[in-house]
């Protein structure tokens, strides 16, 4: 079977994780942390990098810093992962749904404005594959009307906007380094990018469990105390020793998988020009980082088939998310605004091809031609 992932392995991981357990530190904030952190902070530009247990975990701080309350609404994509609602609907927020571009199928940016109330708190825009949002346009919305911008770039590290890291753009980013992603910290993984610095110093007391406990370790305070809410955000140093590893690798990761992707769009292009497949976009702004190949089919009907072809040949292909406000909990937790003119009818046509570090070029080739054969 050719599977639809596979976690990236560089060869490295394991002499890292073996440092990481001969220094005695293999809680939270020990040096495979800091190096982990500082790297992205240099590499993207971010004033503040937070390694945490994972995105969700990076996305619940975001909702703490900004101090959403009962009541608050934060307006996001319904074609996301739960966790992009959850974080704030556990602060009590009402989730507005905004419809996506068919092109990116990111939130569309000129839907956004119709959706702000007197109750809107945040906007949080979902890079979608890698791809960014219009970030200008949304910065924009949020400064005339005082909002938050918390960047969901879960699928976006290495991507960017303009020539600008995804992540560093919003109040706050949030990065995930599952074993899905780019780059994993040995399974699971996130990290919280601070990009205003009045949030600076309460996201270290927020991540530390609500304490100052790193402004003691700093020699700041000479003991540390309970300060604010908080919880346990901080990723363990073994994980941050495998992540170390794929950073070092960052860049040739990246390049293997932007060749890969392109194999594929190549390959499948005349297949596109024939009417029975849509191509991913990628708007001229947009540098994306080859996080995944999907393609877009007809209809659900046309998909359950390739699916159902690509299985019997022992390839493994994914749809994506079901569309949160068709959900029992989305109906529950949030609504939508406007029409729903293509997020459900888009998420029901996406197919999502094997894509990963560590496929062979055979494997892809033969992937490329089940699906050659099944068009054919």
């Amino acid at each position: 079977m050719i599977p639809f992932n596979a976690p990236p392995i560089v060869g490295t991981e394991l002499e890292y994780m073996q440092s990481a357990m001969g220094s005695g530190k293999l809680c939270g904030d020990g040096g495979f942390t800091r190096r982990c952190q500082q790297w992205m902070e240099h590499k993207f530009g971010s004033k503040k990098v937070l390694l945490t247990p994972s995105c969700t975990a990076s996305l619940e701080m975001a909702a703490i810093l900004i101090d959403i309350q009962p009541g608050d609404e934060v307006i996001m994509p319904s074609y996301t992962f739960v966790s992009t609602a959850n974080a704030f609907v556990l602060r009590g927020a009402t989730i507005v749904f905004v419809d996506i571009r068919p092109d990116t199928l990111n939130i569309d940016e000129t839907l956004i404005e119709a959706a702000i109330t007197d109750r809107t708190k945040a906007i949080v825009p979902v890079h979608y594959a890698g791809v960014s949002c219009d970030m200008d346009v949304i910065m924009a919305l949020a400064d005339k009307h005082g909002l938050f911008v918390i960047e969901d770039a879960a699928q976006g590290v290495m991507s960017s906007w303009k020539g600008k890291a995804l992540g560093t753009l919003g109040h706050i980013g949030c990065f995930s380094f599952h074993e899905t992603k780019n780059y994993t910290a040995g399974g699971e993984g996130g990290a919280t990018l601070i990009n205003d610095p009045r949030l600076i110093e309460r996201a270290e007391i927020v991540r530390e469990k609500g304490t100052n406990r790193s402004q003691f370790f700093r020699g700041q305070v000479d003991k540390y105390t309970w300060r604010d809410i908080g919880s346990s955000y901080l990723m363990a140093d073994l994980q941050a020793a495998y992540l170390w590893a794929q950073l070092e690798a960052a860049t040739r990761i990246n390049q293997q998988r932007l060749r890969l992707w392109q194999n594929y769009y190549a390959a499948l292009q005349p297949v596109a020009a024939s009417g029975r497949i849509t191509l991913p976009s990628i708007p001229p702004a947009c540098q994306h980082n080859a996080h995944m190949f999907y393609i877009k089919l007809r209809d659900v009907d046309d998909r359950t088939a390739l699916i159902d072809w690509l299985k019997e040949a022992e390839i493994l292909a994914v749809f994506h998310y079901i569309p949160l406000h068709s959900s029992p909990a989305g109906q529950r937790f949030g609504r939508f605004s406007g029409e729903d003119r293509y997020t459900q009818s888009e998420s029901e046509r996406l197919l999502r091809l094997p894509l990963f570090y560590n496929l062979s070029d055979n494997n892809q080739q033969t992937v490329i031609n089940s699906l050659l054969s099944f068009f054919s």
